[in-house]
């Protein structure tokens, strides 16, 4: 069964401290849902749905401590739509030197842009990438450069779909929209047909993409990944899933997450998991170590932490 360790004792050593003032634990978890962290210029920074008025966002030295900070990354005002502000997710652009936030507003997919990783985002053109519905764009680039962008559309229940992107990381081309994933095991239906909250990355040549099954209110949200030969598919599902789902996970509701390497180029896979056993909300962010070893993802259970929230 994985270890959740709370990380609650801080001392002035924190390196988000200046070694001159006490560091205050504010709460012992990072409230935030389908979470994203972006690692640039020696910080992490943490992405997730908690807000009904945009988007917030907490960074961080070490995975364990976390600020949030001051001002909103994305508001109302800013952005398309005005509620169900869900899975925001955040790239560098050195062409352009921006920031692109990928997210879902009001069941659409949308991008806006910033100088900074800490916004604030604007969106220019206050209008969903798409006109039909759809929520979790993740973005992918290829080792050649070609973007790719991976959402749900609600075709067959939650569908997992691809498709290319323009160099601009705005404009989807719709001549190559191909569907990727469907819910079909049992581990994915449990309340509904849901596959969602894919994470794309490239490892030894081939294409891996980690995503979640079942509807996140479950206890039994999970983990799954799928492999392929491109980006667009088709894609395999591995026989070992889920690779993180209750019991064995050591709590209820674990899923919508996504890969990053730390400053070593480790692997990590950051997820949310439910409150506790009896209620599902306000979600909390958790981190694990992952490993791609003869073409298998896999998860260190012991290595699970659940990051602090400090002053």
């Amino acid at each position: 069964m994985a270890v959740s360790c709370n990380v609650r004792t801080l001392n002035s050593a924190n390196p988000l401290s200046s070694g001159r003032e006490a560091v205050v634990t504010v709460a012992p978890n990072v409230p935030i849902a389908d979470p994203f962290i972006l690692f640039h210029e020696n910080t992490y920074y943490a992405y997730g749905t908690s807000s009904d008025e945009g988007f917030e966002v907490f960074y961080s030295r070490d995975l364990k401590s976390w600020k949030k900070h001051g001002e909103m990354l994305l508001k109302k005002a800013d952005s398309y739509g005005t509620k169900w502000f869900w899975a925001p997710e955040v790239y560098y652009n050195p062409a352009t030197r921006k920031f692109y936030l990928f997210y879902s507003a009001e069941e659409h997919i949308c991008v806006a842009t910033a100088d900074s990783p800490l916004g604030p985002f604007k969106q220019d053109n206050k209008r969903p990438m798409r006109d039909e519905k759809g929520i979790d764009s993740s973005l992918f680039i290829d080792e050649d450069g070609t973007p790719y962008i991976y959402f749900v559309r609600f075709t067959n229940g939650n569908e997992i779909w691809a498709a290319r992107l323009e160099d601009d990381w705005l404009t989807i081309r719709e001549e190559t929209l191909t569907k990727c994933v469907t819910a079909s095991d049992p581990w994915e239906t449990v309340m509904g047909k849901v596959a969602e909250g894919a994470s794309v990355l490239k490892y030894n040549n081939r294409y891996y993409m980690l995503y979640s099954g079942n509807d996140f209110r479950s206890q039994d949200y999970g983990i799954g990944y799928a492999t392929a030969g491109s980006p667009l598919g088709p894609w395999k599902k591995s026989e070992h899933n889920p690779i993180l789902q209750r019991p064995a996970a050591g709590m209820a509701g674990t899923g919508h997450g996504a890969y990053f390497r730390d400053k070593d180029q480790n692997f990590k896979y950051v997820f949310h998991a439910h409150h506790d056993t009896t209620k599902v909300s306000p979600r909390l962010m958790y981190i694990i170590n992952m490993a791609i070893r003869d073409n298998t993802i896999t998860f260190d259970r012991n290595s699970i932490i659940s990051p602090s929230t400090i002053k």
